[in-house]
């Protein structure tokens, strides 16, 4: 009776051992640093898991190239070829038709070859005195440019020439309002409601006469 108790303490005694060897051995890989490869099972997994920051890709990212990098390759050109850029807008919506619209809309609008040469002369002034504008606003626009990319703008340089870009571009836009107005003067109420239905903002007859008496 003795010998099978001591048999049975030290089949159990033997069975604990065991137990606490699986559990120290458990212990150690759970703590164990990072491997030969350099990262331990769990920095593995949160390389593997970790995703890029999302990106706010800016819509300057895909422009094209342009000559000055501040302005956009259609703004440089409008600038250098004296185009409207939309600086008369106020004049066109409301019943001021632009020159170079009114000639090309010559047939629709049945000018008379008087109205029609002094419109052309409009524009050919208009044109003249914004490509010389736009020339000088390049030439400003690539100064403040490339004192940014050097890095060495100054507030004060800054804003030397931003007063004297914004009275070119006030200079610039005045030049192609005066034609808009001095081309509705040379219209009548009716060549005016068809220019407007033509280019796709059609206005009433009354509001075309007012703009046209």
């Amino acid at each position: 009776m003795e010998g099978s108790q001591m048999t049975f303490q030290c089949n159990v005694a033997a069975l604990v051992g065991m137990l606490l060897c699986a559990n120290c051995g458990a212990d150690s890989a759970q703590h164990q640093g990072p491997d030969s490869s350099g990262a331990g099972p769990i920095a593995s997994a949160d390389v593997a898991g970790a995703k890029a920051p999302p990106r706010a890709m800016s819509p300057y990212a895909n422009q094209p190239a342009s000559p000055i990098r501040g302005l956009s390759a259609q703004e440089y050109d409008d600038l250098q070829n004296g185009r409207g850029m939309g600086l008369a807008r106020a004049a066109e919506l409301n019943g001021y038709p632009g020159p170079r619209h009114v000639l090309d809309l010559s047939a629709q609008l049945q000018l008379g070859a008087g109205v029609a040469t002094e419109i052309e002369s409009l524009y050919m002034t208009m044109d003249t005195d914004a490509r010389r504008l736009g020339a000088e606003i390049l030439a400003n626009e690539q100064v403040l440019n490339q004192a940014f990319e050097r890095g060495s703008a100054t507030d004060e340089q800054v804003a030397a020439l931003l007063e004297n870009l914004g009275a070119l571009y006030g200079q610039l836009r005045g030049v192609h309002m005066r034609a808009h107005v001095a081309v509705r003067q040379l219209l009548t109420p009716a060549q005016i409601l068809i220019y407007n239905q033509v280019r796709g903002y059609a206005m009433s007859n009354a509001h075309a006469a007012h703009h046209g008496s």
